[in-house]
């Protein structure tokens, strides 16, 4: 919802630090495999309750993966590095609730229901890049990216944000957990209903 909106203001910073980072030969799938590395490290210190850990490995793992977009546009993009940042991205979706459902018993159905809410976000949101990708259907609302991005409520700046949150303040987990799982349903349905129009309108 909000990562458009965010793109002028992070987008400068990034670049600058893209370009230091581009002229010292790092290169954009290093940063990719960075972040999800970092991300599956924060799940497992979240996992042994070391939330502070935890959240300093989001923060690196989010930093990389800003990153790696901003290096491959002033170097070379390429059609597998496109591919690496959704696997290596949803690495990080997937490892930070695990880590929750393994610190308390009681967290492992919020957390089931939070990935859940993942799984469908990311099967409406992948699922329309592929058509959209068969039909020519373009846009940059979210800046240059690999393939068509589908917006929502659930985008990348609140999922951050919860999953940060989560780890700043573990007791807030489960209400975190049950209300973003149903903000990522919402956006299921808001896509179902945009790309209906889409597909249909391209035919």
């Amino acid at each position: 919802m909000f990562d458009a909106r965010l793109r002028p203001l992070i987008d400068p910073p990034l670049n600058r630090v893209a370009a230091l980072l581009a002229r010292a030969g790092v290169t954009p799938n290093a940063l990719s495999i960075m972040g999800a590395v970092a991300g599956i490290a924060a799940g497992v210190a979240i996992a042994f309750s070391q939330f502070g850990l935890g959240f300093a490995l989001i923060v690196v793992s989010r930093i990389s993966d800003g990153l790696d977009g901003p290096v491959a546009r002033q170097t070379r993009s390429t059609d597998l590095g496109g591919y690496l940042d959704v696997v290596c991205d949803y690495a990080f979706y997937t490892a930070v609730p695990l880590g929750f459902g393994f610190a308390q018993a009681d967290w492992a159905l919020p957390a089931a229901c939070l990935l859940g809410g993942f799984l469908m976000a990311a099967t409406s949101f992948l699922g329309f890049a592929t058509l959209a990708a068969k039909r020519g259907l373009e846009t940059n609302a979210q800046g240059k990216k690999s393939f068509f991005y589908l917006g929502g409520l659930a985008e990348g700046a609140e999922t951050i944000a919860v999953l940060a949150l989560s780890a700043l303040v573990p007791a807030w987990f489960p209400v975190l957990a049950y209300g973003y799982a149903l903000v990522c349903a919402a956006t299921v349905v808001g896509r179902v209903a945009i790309a209906a129009r889409m597909l249909s309108d391209a035919e």
